[in-house]
């Protein structure tokens, strides 16, 4: 994604839903509502931008709410015709919403999402990924639902007693550990195939903490690693604590948000560098002398490692560059 300090006037704003989508245009502040296909969403951009050619609108926005797969038609067609897009966060959205003061209905969405995308500054524009991107994303996602899958059989081994149950349980988990091994492989031959992701997966490597689930990981759920600052790719990963300061009160701050299957697999590389990291595991050790919980030991060791990673990438060097 590529940042945007441009105000729009000319906005198509979409509210996403399995088999349909509600449209707000802006300036016209007016709606329609059409069938959630390529053909629909291609008929109905292609008529506002001529529309903006003809009487110059002003900058032209596509607006549509992330909402898992439903809006990839969207995203498609907005890319193809290279009309620039925001795809919003439901969180601030929702806020952008109750700021307003508006209830919740498809068509007041609709242009809740118009005005928030005339109306707030510095918007990230979407970019299509590379369909090996979207490949990539697609298999570890699968793995880390089997590994879920995994987690979850093994718990109802633990409190089954009938004998046949326990059978059929490990039967499950015989499945899924094969099933997920084939994922993996997969997933190696595709960096592998992929000079650019294979270079990225060894750098990241030289981190000592960081294996190939991780490094997968931060390929697939994070592709723009090594184009942010510091501070924001702790906040996108979600590990940025968050003041809660109000004039003399200082309550704890905490983390939230943000990109929760990187966080989930830096969590592992969190422990695995306290225990092998020399340079980590100094940090680890200075923390808990300055009386900091086990929790917060992690999470900063978390943060640290994708601080770490991100100037990896950023400056295509390995780790031994960094402190």
């Amino acid at each position: 994604m590529t940042s945007s300090s441009q105000q729009y006037q000319h906005i198509i704003a979409f509210e996403v839903a399995k088999d349909s989508l509600t449209l707000h245009i802006l300036p016209d502040d007016t709606q329609e509502r059409i069938a959630n296909t390529p053909a629909a969403v291609r008929r109905v951009l292609r008529r506002q931008a001529r529309r903006n050619g003809r009487h110059a609108l002003g900058p032209m926005l596509v607006v549509c709410e992330a909402t898992g797969s439903y809006d990839r038609h969207v995203l498609a067609v907005a890319c193809e015709l290279a009309i620039p897009l925001h795809r919003a966060h439901g969180v601030r959205t929702r806020h952008f919403a109750r700021y307003l003061g508006l209830a919740k209905t498809d068509p007041i969405d609709a242009r809740m999402l118009a005005l928030f995308g005339r109306d707030t500054a510095a918007l990230r524009l979407y970019s299509r990924p590379a369909a090996s991107q979207v490949a990539l994303r697609e298999l570890r996602k699968r793995r880390d639902e089997l590994k879920a899958m995994a987690y979850m059989e093994a718990n109802r081994l633990e409190h089954a007693c009938l004998a046949r149950v326990r059978a059929s349980i490990r039967v499950q988990l015989r499945r899924i550990d094969k099933e997920v091994a084939a994922i993996e492989t997969a997933i190696d031959q595709m960096i592998e195939a992929d000079p650019a992701m294979a270079h990225k997966t060894r750098l990241m490597q030289s981190l000592k903490g960081i294996g190939p689930a991780t490094a997968t990981a931060c390929l697939a759920y994070l592709p723009e690693l090594g184009s942010f600052t510091k501070a924001q790719v702790a906040r996108i990963t979600g590990l940025a604590p968050i003041a809660n300061d109000s004039g003399k009160s200082s309550a704890p701050r905490h983390i939230h948000g943000g990109r929760k299957s990187v966080r989930n697999a830096l969590y592992m590389a969190a422990l695995v560098a306290i225990a092998h990291n020399p340079r980590i595991r100094l940090y680890a050790i200075a923390l808990k002398k300055r009386g900091k919980p086990a929790k917060l030991v992690i999470t900063a060791v978390m943060r640290k490692l994708i601080i770490i990673l991100n100037a990896i990438i950023r400056d295509d060097a390995p780790a031994l560059k960094y402190p």
